[in-house]
């Protein structure tokens, strides 16, 4: 049986991708049933790579499908897997420590798991267009809700070479996304870099952000190595193609591990009113100061946070983001609980059903008179 303890003197230990004894704790009960861990890298058509102590392994993650899309294999999901066999099965996943969700596209409101276990969530902006503190800040309330820390990394800083224009960005970001780190970064300079190396050192990162941002880039920069296809971006917009198209989950030289993910298009948020209220940190606590608990922050008297618009302490635009975030957050949970109310009719329907296909056969078949 492997050592699955974190301090395992094994070539392939797996602390180096995360491995604790907290996660050892968990996987007592299945390295007694002869299961060894492993950590999933890249998930792959009903298979996924994993990296075991004994060193990488590929599985097939059929016996874990379940209807649930939140419970599909995920890289960065911590696994249960045989220790031996052709094919090797994933048994069962640990229990997820963090979660980054987005709302799908789909009409039936589900969300999908782009990330499992990250304990940073690096968002990249690129500074090659114009900043968008809408997308900054929608981005920051889905890391905050995942429970990760998030970063916000302005990439392409070389392409803004005065300072003062740079450090205004910064700024403005700093105000689109309060208690959060913001760090301006080049790859063709390097600028940036060994700081950003070093605050994901330990731990596992995942890196977030639209198409173009230089993400691939900013990756092979990290690793330290070409692991990711890197393409040019379109002057007319500033967009970029996908170059990234599965997550990968990659060793940093400097510690820690890093997901990269493909380009996001559009991330709608799934169940995130924390991530919401965090990402607005003072229009929450202004809120506690008005006058009535369920102030709507529209035309009430002795409204704190109107307050605040009017002395020009808050930026009008922040609360106009705050609203419409809460309320596509409502949307959605709305959908999602007519979802799950029409799908308790349908499995109630089909209980009674079986129930009645049940007493036919006790019944026995009625005879002709």
């Amino acid at each position: 049986m492997f050592n699955t303890s974190s301090d395992s003197a094994s070539p392939h230990s797996l602390a180096a991708y995360g491995w604790d004894d907290g996660w050892a704790e968990t996987f007592t009960p299945y390295a007694a049933q002869g299961l060894v861990p492993g950590r999933v890298i890249r998930v792959d058509r009903g298979q996924c790579e994993l990296v075991t102590p004994s060193g990488p392994a590929r599985a097939d993650t059929e016996l874990v499908t379940p209807r649930d899309p939140m419970r599909i294999v995920c890289t960065g999901d911590w696994a249960a897997v045989d220790a031996e066999g052709d094919p090797r099965y994933v048994r069962t996943l640990l229990p997820r420590r963090t979660a980054l969700v987005r709302s799908t596209s789909s009409k039936r409101s589900d969300g999908q798991v782009l990330a499992a276990n990250a304990d940073h969530a690096v968002i990249a902006v690129s500074l090659a267009a114009e900043l968008d503190l809408g997308r900054v800040e929608r981005f920051t309330a889905l890391a905050w809700e995942s429970g990760a820390q998030p970063l916000l990394v302005l990439t392409k800083a070389d392409l803004v070479p005065d300072p003062d224009t740079l450090a205004h960005l910064v700024s403005d970001t700093e105000t689109a996304a309060p208690g959060v780190r913001v760090l301006p970064v080049s790859s063709a300079t390097g600028e940036g870099l060994e700081e950003l190396g070093a605050l994901l050192g330990s731990g596992t990162a995942v890196l977030l952000g639209q198409s173009g941002a230089g993400k691939s880039t900013l990756t092979n920069a990290l690793v330290g190595e070409a692991v990711q296809d890197v393409r040019t971006i379109r002057d007319s917009d500033g967009k970029g193609r996908h170059t990234t198209t599965t997550r990968d989950l990659l060793p940093l030289p400097s510690g820690g591990v890093l997901i990269d993910t493909p380009g996001l298009r559009g991330v709608g948020l799934w169940d995130a009113e924390g991530g919401v209220a965090q990402a607005f940190a003072e229009i929450e606590e202004l809120a506690e100061r008005c006058r009535f608990p369920d102030c709507a922050h529209q035309a009430e008297p002795g409204c704190a946070v109107l307050a605040a618009i009017d002395d020009g302490s808050l930026p009008e635009r922040r609360l106009e983001s705050y609203r419409k975030l809460l309320r596509e957050n409502e949307r959605l949970a709305a959908r999602t609980d007519a979802r799950l109310r029409a799908e308790l009719r349908r499995d109630w329907k089909q209980r009674q059903a079986l129930g009645r296909h049940m007493m036919e056969r006790k019944r026995g078949p009625m005879r002709k008179r």
